[in-house]
């Protein structure tokens, strides 16, 4: 079924974002797989080919287009290409709506242009060692003194840690206030007492830096609060969609090439005489798959249409987030099987994926968490 969400500047769009891939990424992808990290240089290529903050507004050096069909063209074939990628998902569809709607016009002027750039590479603190989806077990205390903030704690799982000159610290600043006790404090780079610890290692998405922060009185001027104090758990409420969609952008689009390499594979790969795809028992899991992916599309599409009408709702993106991970997770695993032993060999590309997609139905709220927000939206 053809899909009708995307206008022509955005497929020219997919064109560069494809180049970038090719010129900028896929020579270093090994490399980066095995470090552990991507080289920052990376980011500033990125912003010469126009493909961060492109909603950043013009006087700020951004494209000042504000569509997140945009966005979605960057998610999809990031994930078509695999996880040996930079986090521009991470910058453009979870950070930078951050800044765009609750930054002051002095933050702005500090922060956005770099944002642009690539020069400035970002990061959100959510997550601790003892709080993962219940926000309200953060632990990680802001203290005023006078018109700062003395920040001390712990962040873990954190996306770009390693390589963020900006981290968005999400800090209980009054512990009696309970979800109004909580503000966003921006933390950069030198400050003293910031200080980072191990680049964690994982099942996947080997290439993208996940890491420990550690904040001991930590001084953060007023001048680095983000949005209000006290308003952060409201704040994160409000922008999580964004990642929730980002993140069923990138499983459909995941889902999409490891589905489309499979088919290839099934139809040359024989056995008993025949292709192993023209067995019925293969051929009907794979038009299941195929139905269920079109369907998965139909649905996503919705969604991006309802997001730049400024329509979509939390509940909308957390049924899109956790149904298209889910999916994903089936279609890679099926995928796999289907290659036989070759489908555990590190040299096909359903084997990465394997591991790399693990994480789609945890990170950005877990499928649990999704429904349970479905369910209360039922009345439950």
């Amino acid at each position: 079924m053809r899909r009708t969400v995307y206008e022509p500047e955005h497929e020219q769009f997919r064109e560069t974002v494809r180049e970038f891939l090719a010129r900028e990424v896929a020579p270093h992808a090994e490399r980066w797989e095995k470090a552990g990290i991507v080289d920052r240089e990376v980011y500033q290529a990125g912003g010469k080919y126009g493909l961060l903050g492109f909603a950043i507004p013009e006087e700020y050096g951004g494209g000042g287009v504000d569509d997140f069909r945009f966005n979605a063209v960057v998610s999809e074939e990031m994930a078509r290409f695999g996880g040996s990628t930079p986090a521009f998902t991470l910058q453009n569809d979870i950070v930078l709506p951050y800044l765009l709607s609750l930054a002051t016009a002095e933050q702005k002027k500090r922060w956005l242009p770099g944002f642009a750039t690539g020069e400035l590479i970002s990061a959100i603190a959510m997550s601790e060692p003892g709080a993962g989806s219940d926000l309200a077990g953060i632990r990680t205390a802001g203290v005023r003194d006078g018109d700062d903030w003395i920040v001390s704690g712990a962040k873990t799982f954190i996306s770009s840690g390693i390589n963020a000159d900006l981290v968005i610290v999400v800090t209980r600043t009054d512990p009696e206030a309970g979800h109004k006790g909580f503000t966003l404090l921006v933390v950069e780079r030198d400050m003293p007492g910031f200080t980072r610890g191990r680049n964690l290692e994982k099942m996947g998405q080997k290439a993208q830096d996940t890491a420990e922060l550690f904040f001991d009185q930590v001084r953060v001027p007023a001048a680095n609060v983000l949005g209000e104090v006290g308003r952060g758990f409201y704040h994160l409420m409000h922008n999580l969609p964004s990642e929730r969609m980002s993140i069923a952008v990138s499983a459909v689009a995941g889902a999409r090439a490891v589905f489309g390499e499979t088919l290839e594979y099934v139809k040359n790969r024989n056995a008993f005489g025949q292709p192993i795809g023209s067995f019925q028992y293969n051929r009907f899991r794979l038009a299941e798959l195929e139905t269920e992916l079109e369907i998965a599309e139909v649905y996503l599409d919705r969604c991006l249409q309802r997001v730049v009408d400024g329509e979509l709702t939390a509940v909308e993106a957390a049924k899109a987030k956790w149904w298209t991970t889910e999916l994903q997770k089936k279609v890679v695993d099926t995928c796999l099987q289907l290659h036989g032993g070759y489908g555990y060999m590190s040299e096909y590309p359903v084997s990465k994926a394997y591991t790399d997609t693990r994480i789609q139905t945890i990170y950005g709220g877990s499928t649990e968490i999704m429904k349970d927000i479905v369910g209360k939206s039922l009345g439950l």
